[in-house]
């Protein structure tokens, strides 16, 4: 059930919904004064969140700072979030990835320098439906196609959400006494949460985000002033997480 809502919340968090709804009711309804209140509330949604100054400032503030590859230490394991790969049925015998790819690839290369031993890879199915490869999966056979050595790889399959990856790689912890340096893996803007829920499971890790949305500040006219909808479509994921967040704070998973 909390799977199924957190699909729905995705869906009404959504801003452009927003400016549909308040410029349908600018249209239907009969009374003046609210007719002017919705669509100046519709043209301020479109101004502010498609201001890519604004968009910038607000990631910038909510994403966990990268960590400079020099100073990674040595860590056991890299345990990694899913989140990052697509299934289609019409070509089940590729692997779709989506912008997060990073989560694999950055770690991939603190394996390649010798920081990492092993992965500890922690996704399910996304879908509501329950009909894809799982993503943990996905991920391992693309590390393997990569040339990492298969008994460096350890899948967690079931997890569908970020509660549940910490519960099921606490299950999985339990069997690797010998991983003392653990270090988590996910995007930027998912790793406040992420990391809530693996303390909240007595997991200690080190965290290493990836996959930023924020980036350096630029003062030029297409960075302050002129309107992007790659903007308006970021601020709905950044919405959508931090209502997460709240979310699961009441729930108690953080």
């Amino acid at each position: 059930m909390f799977f199924l809502l957190s699909k729905l919340l995705h869906l009404f968090l959504m801003p452009f919904l927003w400016v549909l709804l308040f410029l349908f009711l600018s249209l239907f309804l009969k009374k003046p004064k609210y007719k002017r209140r919705f669509l100046l509330s519709a043209l301020a949604i479109l101004v502010v969140f498609s201001n890519p100054f604004l968009e910038k400032e607000a990631w910038r503030a909510w994403e966990v700072p990268a960590t400079p590859v020099r100073k990674v230490a040595h860590y056991n394991v890299a345990i990694i979030l899913t989140g990052v790969t697509g299934y289609r049925e019409d070509m089940a015998d590729r692997i779709h990835t989506h912008k997060g790819a990073d989560r694999f690839l950055h770690p991939l290369q603190l394996y390649r320098l010798g920081k990492i031993d092993q992965f500890l890879i922690s996704g399910g199915d996304g879908r509501v439906t329950g009909t894809a490869v799982p993503e943990a999966e996905q991920i391992e056979k693309i590390l393997l196609m990569a040339g990492v050595a298969e008994e460096d790889i350890i899948t967690e399959s079931n997890s569908r959400n970020t509660h549940e990856n910490a519960v099921n790689t606490a299950k999985v912890l339990q069997h690797h006494p010998e991983w003392k340096n653990r270090l988590l893996v996910t995007s930027a803007f998912h790793m406040r949460r992420a990391q809530g829920c693996f303390t909240k499971q007595g997991i200690a890790a080190d965290p290493y985000s990836t996959d930023f949305y924020s980036g350096p500040r630029y003062l030029t006219p297409d960075e302050t002033i002129i309107p992007s909808i790659s903007a308006f479509n970021n601020w709905h994921l950044l919405i959508h997480e931090v209502a997460g967040y709240m979310m699961y704070k009441l729930m108690g998973y953080l």
